[in-house]
């Protein structure tokens, strides 16, 4: 359920990437001005139109790329608000109602984007406001699930679970770009597309209900032995809620390095989710059903190699070749360092279409080993304060989902490949330099403050029990 819980939200929040690119009026006129512009791509034979699917001139609007953008970012800005809110009260109440609640509330606002959109005629600015209510809603979905998984998962299966889990975005992406373009294709409505997948969200929800607890002992129908298994496997988790270390969170070097290696991620990452789309239908000019088509792939390989790193990460540490600190370092800088290099080559491949693509499959098939990278450092350094710790990292990350569609949407608006390049070349810069900073300062010991219970204090000194990974797997 919390695979699919981050699948439904992935999918409710690109719905809108590939729906934008029908509901704007074709761009066919500013193309045809631009023909004496070297890399201009052409129609061809691999880059199939420059029309709309959607045909009703009732569904079609005169956004540019600047309002494009901004309707793009908004989502993020509500997403932003309520991580650490999201956090917060999952320490202090369980996941459960926080992460159910919030993507209740975006299933809603997705079904009704567009009959708001189009009671409204097209005005851009009650679709941002409507993005930024979806926003709040999937807010609190990191930080709640990483409370969820701090109590459900053992250290020994901790790639495992968290990558299985957090790989649901792919999978969403997966799900949206194939089924997105297909039903744009054969009801000539975007609107479909936000029925289909704010329907499911809301189903998610009401199964979720009856299937899932916060925590172990919450559940009314787990074994005994499960529940001892639990209780023994999982260290570091308090039974009773502890004050939240703000001032220690402010000055811990490991977060930092964390937050940095999310930003960079994240940067990259919501370049392709947000805008990925918009280069393949504005540059490599594939009609809708090609691009549901072509950005799912990359994202297939995105969850294929996310799902082997776990296995291979938890495996590595296991045999004691690699301490969770070096396994984390290292999936992070190979899942960071590998996208940065293959998405700005992919725009030297300019107007060879299939060429572009594998690039760009080959950067997301990288960039999955960063889920057994930083997406479970959080639960290593303090199981306690996970949540909180997710709601800080994803938090900051997530402001890049802000500036991402908007620096794009400002440096293209003749939607030439050299254009686009300066945006893939700004991504590896700061691909390649969060990757530095994590690699350097990145931790995966549990850290002091996570409980302080376990403080022994002597006549001269204070001792710190350390959590020492290879006992846990021998527990296990």
């Amino acid at each position: 359920m919390g695979f699919l819980a981050i699948l439904n939200t992935y999918a409710m929040r690109v719905t809108l990437s590939i729906a934008i690119t029908e509901m704007v009026k074709s761009n066919s006129s500013n193309s045809s001005n631009n023909d004496n512009i070297k890399d201009v791509c052409g129609v061809g034979t691999d880059n199939h139109t420059d029309n709309n699917a959607v045909t009703d001139p009732d569904l079609l609007y005169d956004w540019d790329d600047h309002t494009q953008g901004l309707i793009l970012s908004a989502f993020y800005w509500g997403y932003l608000i309520t991580h650490l809110p999201g956090g917060i009260l999952s320490s202090k109440f369980g996941g459960k109602y926080a992460l159910g609640l919030g993507i209740l509330s975006t299933g809603i606002f997705t079904v009704l984007t567009p009959w708001v959109v189009k009671l409204t005629h097209g005005d851009w600015r009650w679709l941002v406001a409507l993005r930024v209510i979806e926003g709040l809603g999937e807010g609190t979905t990191y930080p709640a699930l990483n409370t969820m998984l701090a109590q459900w998962v053992p250290l020994a299966e901790r790639s495992k679970i968290g990558t299985l889990v957090y790989a649901g975005g792919q999978m969403g992406t997966i799900v949206c770009n194939l089924i997105s373009g297909q039903l744009i294709k054969y009801t000539q409505d975007w609107g479909s597309v936000f029925y289909f997948f704010g329907g499911l969200g809301i189903l998610w929800f009401i199964i979720f209900q009856f299937l899932c607890y916060s925590e172990p002992k919450q559940h009314p129908f787990i074994s005994k032995k499960e529940q001892d298994f639990l209780e023994k496997a999982i260290d570091g988790v308090s039974d009773s809620p502890l004050p939240i270390p703000w001032k220690t969170f402010l000055t811990s070097v490991p977060i930092w390095a964390l937050i940095a290696a999310q930003i960079g991620h994240d940067w990259g990452f919501y370049t392709m989710v947000t805008d990925l789309p918009k280069y393949m239908k504005e540059v490599l000019r594939f009609d809708v059903a090609k691009n549901g088509v072509w950005n799912s792939i990359p994202y297939a390989a995105m969850w294929i190699s996310s799902m082997l790193g776990g296995w291979i990460c938890d495996w590595l540490i296991q045999k004691d070749i690699l301490n969770i600190t070096n396994a984390r370092k290292f999936f992070t800088c190979f899942g960071a360092i590998g996208p940065g290099i293959f998405i700005m080559a992919a725009s030297y491949a300019e107007c060879n279409s299939t060429l572009a693509a594998w690039m760009f499959t080959v950067a997301m098939g990288f960039m999955g080993t960063y889920y057994c990278g930083i997406k479970v450092n959080a639960l290593d350094i303090s199981p306690n304060f996970a949540g909180i710790i997710m709601a800080i990292t994803n938090g900051i990350g997530s402001i890049t989902g802000i500036v991402t569609p908007y620096l794009t949407g400002a440096l293209t608006g003749d939607h030439t490949v050299m254009e686009w390049r300066i945006v893939f070349w700004i991504s590896f810069g700061i691909f390649m330099s969060t990757s530095i900073i994590y690699g350097i300062f990145g931790s995966g010991e549990e850290q002091w403050w996570n409980n302080p219970n376990k403080i022994s204090k002597n006549t001269n000194f204070i001792a710190l029990e350390t959590v020492k990974p290879k006992s846990n797997y021998e527990t296990n």
